[in-house]
């Protein structure tokens, strides 16, 4: 299993992977696969550059995502939002997902972020479990925070310091 940094060139693999994920998981994310779906090859290039995005292989085959969001504004340019987070099932319960985060982090902190922030749907108790273990916490939460199918979803939002 090989994880790393994408980029320009890894277009494929980012539409491939992060398709998958809003097509098999589709009440975790805010985001619909149509909305990504009908995006131009300049728009994926853009999303997949514009902030680090990490994906997992098995051989050439992607089968796992994570990627984050740096603030912009000069006084919370030390804080990023993970996003985008997707597992294949298969690799689910086998260390991978806390060698993204792993991964992540570190590149994070290089970049000097001080702080990684989240959201988590309150209906993936699996996913708030395993933030926990890895150290975030929970800061708020916000009622409705998307639509799936006319139901709204919560959201529990955390965050972990990575650098004091």
């Amino acid at each position: 299993m090989i994880i790393r940094l994408l980029g320009q060139d890894d277009v494929d693999a980012f539409r491939r992977i992060r398709l998958e994920a809003l097509r098999t998981e589709p009440a975790a994310y805010s985001s619909r696969a149509e909305d990504w779906e009908s995006l131009s090859d300049e728009e994926w290039r853009r999303r997949l550059t514009d902030n680090p995005v990490f994906v997992a292989f098995d051989g050439s085959e992607p089968v796992g995502i994570m990627g984050f969001i740096r603030e912009h504004s000069a006084k919370m340019a030390h804080r990023a939002t993970i996003v985008m987070v997707y597992l294949r099932e298969t690799r689910r319960g086998t260390g991978l997902a806390a060698e993204l985060l792993a991964a992540l982090t570190d590149h994070a902190r290089k970049s000097g972020i001080r702080q990684l922030e989240l959201a988590v749907s309150v209906e993936n108790r699996g996913a708030f479990r395993f933030y926990q273990r890895a150290g975030f916490t929970e800061v708020g939460r916000i009622q409705g925070g998307y639509l799936h199918e006319g139901r709204e979803i919560d959201e529990i939002l955390m965050a972990r310091r990575i650098q004091d």
